[in-house]
């Protein structure tokens, strides 16, 4: 798990790049709507203020130029049109003069103001724009001074500082969105060279070794690819020393486990006490495994790629292989008491490849099941033809677990508690040839669930005959 935790930890230089780029936007989304909503409050205020001022001092004017006799009516002072408005007038000593007296009274500082002050403040429940006007009268007792308190209600003011805010914020928003998308869409396009890499070498076989083409890749990667060559070329050159060795060895370890076995079978003839016969015994089986593990080793680099490259496929019957290939392996099962047959449901079965190769791979199947099925047991080697050839190999042994059914075919893997000598390398060899052929290699029960059937289906080539 914190393994699992870790790698959840680290992004990918996609993610990355998304987070630095579009973590500005977002910051500059909320800048712009924060600013905006300002600017908007002080644009849609500005013409409502000078429309207040300008009333307050129509107020003023007509108060003054009321007569000297009695207050003027309430409605009389409103300018024309005035919505919602209300206002208090105050003289010198702070008395209510006239107008609505639960408006706020004015501050010590309007008396002294210069001209008209405005500020928000909340009257009625609701939010207003409030309004302080301090004037001299020069016509009804000239030179008293009066204070106008005038109340608006910012309804108004905000459904236009909203509408402001709409035309400023949403053109941005849609033009940050569309900005994003671009940004989405060239990560998203930049990055299908990486990912068409990707996917080439996600294809490649675990023996492939040639170079990565570095063409389709962006300039910023392509020095990171020269280096994966340069370790594969080294990878490739080392693995071709390990190959020539084993080659080499298996080669010069043959004559000698076959004189080996020789003189061991010829010892064996003679007359000897018990003890002698059983070591001779112990000789003859072990220079046997050897010199089959020896086989196998040549076998399995004679038929790796490298090896194969130069031999050219051609056209083959795959009944006749198949037909020579068991009769070939009679003997070998009768002298474990095993009923080997073949069958094929077509007389002629083209098939475009190596002869030498499908000859192994045929072997390699057959000395398996045979291995694997107890004595008195039955092996069927059966040919058929549907969208191409196929071959299927079906024995009554003890089968293969599911779970191990991919790892049979790793070199020197061998299932556990099969109590059969052997070096692990036959069906490595059976999937090296499939491979090389196009062919694929399926496990599957026998029809009666005991035993293990191996079928080796090979692709339709128009060139077979």
């Amino acid at each position: 798990m914190p393994a699992q935790d870790d790698e959840n930890d680290i992004l990918s230089l996609k993610h990355h790049l998304v987070n630095w780029l579009f973590t500005p936007l977002y910051l500059l989304v909320l800048f712009s709507t924060v600013t905006g909503y300002i600017a908007a409050l002080k644009l849609s205020n500005q013409p409502y203020d000078i429309v207040l001022i300008e009333r307050a001092r129509l107020m003023a004017s007509r108060f003054d130029l009321a007569a000297e006799g009695a207050l003027p009516r309430q409605d009389e002072l409103l300018p024309n049109g005035a919505r919602g408005l209300v206002y208090s007038l105050f003289d010198r000593r702070g008395q209510l003069v006239l107008g609505n007296a639960s408006l706020p009274r004015p501050r010590p500082a309007d008396w002294s103001a210069q001209g008209t002050k405005l500020r928000d403040t909340i009257y009625g429940g609701g939010k207003v724009r409030l309004l302080t006007l301090r004037f001299q009268t020069t016509r009804r007792m000239p030179g008293s001074e009066f204070v106008l308190v005038l109340a608006e209600p910012d309804d108004d003011r905000l459904a236009l500082g909203r509408s402001i805010l709409g035309n400023i914020v949403i053109p941005q928003f849609i033009f940050i969105l569309i900005a994003g998308l671009a940004v989405w869409l060239g990560f998203k396009r930049g990055f299908e060279p990486l990912e068409k890499l990707r996917q080439v070498v996600a294809k490649r076989r675990g023996d492939d070794l040639r170079p990565l083409d570095d063409s389709m890749a962006p300039g910023e990667i392509r020095p990171l690819i020269q280096e994966v060559n340069a370790l594969i070329a080294r990878l490739k050159l080392t693995m071709e020393q390990q190959k020539n060795f084993i080659a080499n060895a298996a080669h010069q370890l043959r004559t000698p486990f076959a004189g080996l076995r020789a003189q061991a079978e010829l010892a064996r003839r003679e007359d000897a006490p018990p003890a002698i016969k059983a070591a001779l015994e112990g000789i003859c089986e072990g220079a046997g495994r050897c010199s089959r593990l020896v086989t196998q080793l040549l076998t399995l680099v004679r038929n790796e790629p490298e090896a194969r490259a130069g031999i050219p496929m051609q056209s083959l019957d795959l009944h006749r292989i198949a037909q020579e290939a068991a009769m070939q392996w009679v003997p070998e099962a009768m002298t474990r008491q095993i009923d080997l047959g073949y069958e094929s449901g077509s007389v002629q079965l083209p098939v475009f490849g190596d002869e030498h190769a499908l000859r192994d791979l045929i072997d390699n199947l057959l000395d398996n099941a045979i291995r694997y099925t107890p004595n008195g047991g039955h092996i069927t080697l059966r040919t058929g033809y549907e969208r191409g050839a196929w071959l299927r190999v079906e024995d009554n042994g003890r089968g293969i677990p599911p779970e191990e059914r991919t790892r049979v075919f790793d070199r020197f893997y061998r299932v556990s508690g099969s109590g059969q000598p052997g070096s692990g390398l036959g069906l490595a060899i059976v999937s090296e040839v499939a491979q090389r052929h196009g062919a694929a290699v399926e496990i599957e029960d026998a029809t009666d669930g005991v035993g293990t059937i191996f079928v080796i289906r090979f692709p339709h080539h128009a060139e077979a005959v």
